[in-house]
């Protein structure tokens, strides 16, 4: 047995790739699954569905399951493949979202019976097909409304051996009465959905004077997952005129002050409960939030519910601000109105949609009311030859006496009474008990209501006027019928309180560490209480520590006159036994630059008080560092003119003592120091000095040591100070600049 050869590279190659240019590939395969996404499967339209959610009705109404009792889910599944092929499962999940038990449309259309799942939450999956129980909902009769009277066209199936509308006689313009979202290549839909008494009043209102302000007739969308929509008229005329804008929804709650909980009943449509739960609880796991507890699903098949167990004392509606900022409590739903017209993609405005779908019902009422002319037509035909014989009787049962042989009798017939071979033969099979006096007379006044009635379809059929009040008409009563309540609450943006980014800081009190290397902590009191002995460097100190609130701003002055700004809040919480973090690193701070203060403040009162070698000093307002732009560098934060001694921040007016070489020192309150208007303010001469002398340290009162600070006080400036007495030389080492606050 020879050897089989294997091929080549080369000979694989020529006989399995073949080159081809990428826009070619592009037109002949890409292309085609594109359309094929976008018109069979992704975008909705003009009758509110996609081919699988319309696959899948008219299987139930083929099976009678309008009017019948349910049948298991899995029928209708098995059903629907001969019209849909893409399987039992994905079938099933269009079923799930269409029934009024998962609660994804505002108006469904599956009656539904066993456990469906609910569309606000991902862990409550639904039943399989062979436990559930489905029929079509009665508002039903209105999508498939006239459907067997020829008012919308029938195509093949994918396989050709039977038909299925290419669209649905809906007398109310389901394609906004239900939110829609599809996903297609390149494009996409997300529509919304509107209360359905309110939609088909203000389309009524429409289709009679186009030029009205929809938006005092349509007042908002409304959610099957109910919510409350915050209104901006702006936002929505934008929406109702090109169909694109976004919708802020937030949920409702409510406050069990008995157990301290807050119940969240309805969320908003773009969320689940899922994604909510679990934000919350990573935001109390990383301290964002600190007056919850514990939060539960208690949500089952009778409804949604939220459980948010609460700390004593807590704000619950700033709280509840807070939740809507920082989770999916409060969501945006983006409209996208991407509806399929005749085979093409439009993003259009509620206006032009309600054009459109005017437009497709008063086609699909025509192509009725001229199937139903051709019908009474037909009738009328037949009962104008009936007249024709009744109107001597005798002559036409003599005619069928003498006729010898049944399939001459339609002809002699025709040719007695000059009718054509449909009337003979309607009149043939007419039963003799049916020839009476009655019978004759109802016929005679039934040939003239037809007349009438014929007479009356061409008027209608011709007007278009009567075809659009026919329309306004069934859209009344479908609202009365089918109308229900407003789920979601319409809030006005003006009612919504607007917060602040610092309410949704939590504010606590904290301690402040400044160390000499640079090294910066915050710590909670609450930690600190547990707190043991600070940990610092081998040859670092503490340079300062000040106690504040977390919602603070810290300033932070450096050796090169700059001022660094840090939010408290900004930095991370840590403990005593840490380092802390690196102010040259956290700050962005230039080479050789260290920190030599700092303060902190809630609203910037207060002035900076600045001291010199040269003996000037100067004060400047806090509030010279606050900035509306959030800066986190200022620069010439003080004067460069002279090297700094001391500053330090001023709540109230305050007393230093000035010293001068170790000789000659100075007590002054720093009211004696007019304030500055700029940061870098050069000061005034607060202390005459000698040549070859400066200003060596600054102390505040009680940080030098004396029995008689009065001794050195000035009440005017300049001043040449005062010999510092030998007692007190003794009493004070002289060192440089202590620790501050």
């Amino acid at each position: 047995m020879a050897k089989k050869k294997t091929p080549s590279k080369k000979e694989y190659k020529d006989n399995f790739i073949q080159e081809q240019r990428i826009t070619d590939t592009l037109e002949l395969n890409y292309m085609p699954y594109a359309m094929s996404v976008i018109v069979s499967r992704a975008i909705p339209e003009i009758d509110g569905f996609k081919p699988s959610h319309r696959k899948l009705l008219y299987t139930m109404y083929q099976m009678g399951l309008l009017k019948g009792d349910r049948t298991k889910s899995a029928n209708v599944v098995g059903q629907t493949m001969k019209l849909n092929p893409h399987g039992d499962s994905a079938i099933y999940e269009t079923m799930v979202r269409l029934t009024r038990d998962n609660e994804a449309l505002l108006v469904p259309f599956v009656d539904s019976e066993g456990n469906f799942g609910k569309y606000y939450s991902k862990d409550m999956a639904y039943a399989a097909s062979r436990y559930t129980e489905v029929k079509l909902e009665n508002i039903c009769q209105e999508i498939f409304a006239d459907i067997e009277k020829n008012t919308v066209d029938f195509v093949d199936n994918y396989d050709g051996s039977m038909k299925e509308p290419a669209l649905l006689p809906t007398t109310f313009p389901n394609i906004l009465a239900n939110p829609n979202l599809g996903i297609a290549v390149g494009m996409a839909s997300s529509i919304c959905s509107f209360n359905l008494a309110e939609l088909c009043e203000a389309t009524a209102k429409f289709i009679k004077d186009d030029t009205i302000d929809l938006c005092e007739h349509l007042s908002a969308p409304d959610f099957s997952t109910g919510g409350q929509l915050i209104y901006n008229r702006k936002e929505l005329e934008q929406i109702y005129k090109t169909g694109r804008g976004s919708i802020k929804l937030r949920a409702k709650y409510q406050y069990d002050k008995k157990d301290n909980c807050i119940e969240v009943t309805e969320i908003p449509y773009t969320t689940n409960i899922e994604a909510i739960v679990d934000k919350i609880i990573a935001l109390v796991k990383a301290g964002k939030i600190k007056d919850i507890t514990d939060v539960r699903d208690e949500s089952d098949l009778n409804g949604l519910k939220i459980a948010i167990d609460l700390k004593r004392g807590t704000n619950v509606d700033l709280l509840m601000h807070k939740l809507y900022a920082m989770t999916p409590l409060a969501d945006n739903f983006s409209c996208n109105f991407n509806v399929l017209i005749h085979g093409r993609t439009m993003v259009l405005g509620v206006g032009d949609i309600l054009k459109h779908w005017t437009e497709f019902r008063m086609n699909s009422i025509r192509r009725q009311i001229a199937f139903d002319i051709q019908k009474k037509s037909e009738k009328f035909h037949l009962l104008q030859g009936l007249a024709k014989i009744l109107a001597d009787i005798d002559k036409a049962i003599a005619i069928i006496r003498h006729t010898e042989e049944e399939k001459m009798v339609v002809p002699n017939l025709m040719t007695g009474f000059e009718i054509d071979e449909v009337q003979a033969e309607y009149i043939a099979e007419i039963k003799l008990r049916n020839i009476n006096k009655e019978y004759i007379i109802k016929r005679i006044e039934e040939l003239k209501i037809l007349e009438e009635d014929i007479k009356t379809l061409n008027e209608t059929l011709k007007s278009d006027a009567k075809i659009k009040n026919i329309i306004c008409k069934q859209l009344r009563a479908v609202a009365k019928k089918y109308g229900k309540e407003r789920k979601t609450e319409i809030i006005h943006e003006d009612a919504v309180a607007t917060l602040s980014k610092d309410d949704f800081i939590e504010d606590y009190p904290v301690r402040f560490f400044l160390t000499d290397h640079g090294y910066f902590k915050k710590i909670s009191q609450a930690s600190l209480r547990m707190a043991g002995e600070q940990k610092l460097k081998d040859d670092d100190t503490m340079r300062m520590e000040q106690d504040g609130m977390n919602r603070m701003d810290l300033l932070f002055f450096s050796n090169m006159q700059n001022v660094y700004k840090l939010k408290a809040s900004d930095a991370a919480d840590t403990k005593a036994s840490v380092l802390g973090d690196y102010l040259p690193n956290l700050l962005s701070m230039e080479a050789g630059e260290e920190i030599v203060y700092m303060t902190a403040t809630a609203d910037y009162t207060g002035q900076m008080v600045f001291f010199f070698e040269n003996g000037k000093a100067a004060k400047v307002p806090l509030s010279a560092y606050e900035t509306k732009t959030n800066r986190k560098k200022l620069i010439n934060g003080y004067s460069s003119r002279a090297k700094l001694v001391r500053m330090a921040k001023l709540d109230e007016e305050s007393d230093f003592i000035l010293m001068r070489n170790g000789d000659k020192a100075t007590l002054m309150n720093t009211e004696l120091i007019p304030s500055s208007a700029t940061k870098n303010a050069t000061g005034v001469q607060v202390f005459t000095l000698k040549k070859n002398s400066t200003v060596s340290n600054v102390f505040t009162k009680g940080e030098f040591c004396t029995e008689d600070p009065e001794y050195y006080r000035t009440k005017k400036i300049p001043t040449t100070g005062h010999f510092i007495q030998e007692k007190d030389k003794a009493a004070n080492s002289l060192p440089g600049q202590l620790a501050l606050e």
